[in-house]
């Protein structure tokens, strides 16, 4: 006798699972990790490795202690969140805090909505947040590339490109002489410039997302809609004020905005489910971005934009659900 077994969805599988996903992200995040480790050397391999093996050992201690379920860890997405939060931190940062940002990334940001899949924002950004708010100067002291420099000693800070321009129209300066104290467009692009370890490449960034989209880890969406309302807003601000306002290349290259869009705004937990709610979601964090940098009291803008939409992403899955399969308009006469 044959019996016809009934289950819910979803009934075809894609062939993508929760590990091959977060494993795919870190390697799609070796580039951004090497770019790193080759201009501020061994500190960002000791950041790295400190932030990584504090979430995995955070989260490990929650499942067992805590929600008594079996470990998660080896689903990889403690790894992700390590290898991100560490991306948003400068090199020179002291140990302890880097274990304080796993502890509030994955224990707060995480875990404490019941872990991977249930968290609204991305727990990366609520411990680099966290830490930026907790420890502001430690945040802020951004040493200058020194190609495979290997002591905390012999690191020279000095404030990011976003952070020059800020000081220095807030002080009265004119554009063009701001824009002298800060390397060429080239060297931004190449990552020969001071920031957090995962804003010194947007070579490095580009090709991590390039192998991610033909993986099919991630859509074009949030990237592109995130990136074009930045280039779009600060093109129309330029044109206004150039005397004011940076060009729109300088924010495409500079500051975590192409770390942001392309490993962050794009975590599928925290970002919209439909085409269109993703769309919005891209252009509400680049106007975000740019709102904040040219008018916040930061100079980069992009953690909190993206936050800030992660909390708006329920009402976007709300008003833009996709019709039910067999479901027919219902047309007003």
């Amino acid at each position: 006798m044959n019996l016809l077994t009934i289950s819910g969805s979803p009934h075809v599988h894609g062939g993508q699972s929760v590990k091959k996903i977060m494993y795919g992200v870190v390697l799609a995040m070796l580039p951004i990790f090497l770019s790193s480790v080759y201009f501020f050397g061994l500190d960002a391999l000791r950041v790295v490795l400190i932030s990584v093996a504090a979430c995995i050992f955070v989260e490990w201690l929650i499942d067992r202690y805590l929600l008594s379920v079996p470990s998660t860890v080896g689903d990889g997405s403690a790894i992700v969140t390590g290898m991100l939060l560490a991306f948003n931190v400068p090199s020179n940062l002291p140990w302890w805090i880097i274990v304080i940002g796993a502890i509030v990334s994955i224990g707060i940001g995480k875990m404490a909505f019941g872990g991977l899949g249930k968290n609204p924002f991305n727990p990366a950004l609520v411990g680099r947040v966290f830490l930026l708010v907790s420890f502001p100067v430690q945040m802020t002291s951004w040493p200058k590339p020194s190609v495979l420099s290997t002591a905390l000693t012999d690191v020279i800070t000095g404030p990011t490109p976003l952070g020059v321009v800020k000081e220095g129209l807030k002080n009265g300066e004119k554009m063009q002489d701001v824009m002298s104290q800060v390397p060429s467009f080239m060297e931004q692009l190449m990552g020969d410039m001071g920031g957090s370890l995962g804003e010194v490449s947007a070579i490095a960034i580009l090709i991590g997302g390039a192998y991610m989209l033909i993986r099919k880890i991630i859509t074009w969406e949030i990237p592109v809609s995130f990136i074009g309302a930045v280039l779009v807003m600060a093109t129309v601000l330029w044109l206004v004020d150039p005397n004011a306002f940076v060009n729109p290349l300088f924010h495409l290259v500079t500051g975590g905005l192409m770390l942001g869009a392309v490993f962050m705004a794009t975590d599928m937990v925290t970002s919209p489910m439909s085409r269109w709610g993703m769309i919005i979601f891209g252009v509400g964090c680049g106007l975000l971005t740019v709102i904040i940098r040219n008018w916040g009291a930061y100079p980069e803008g992009v953690s909190f934009a993206i936050l800030l939409m992660n909390a708006v992403v329920p009402l976007i899955n709300r008003g833009l659900k996709p019709r039910l399969f067999g479901n027919k308009a219902v047309v007003n006469k």
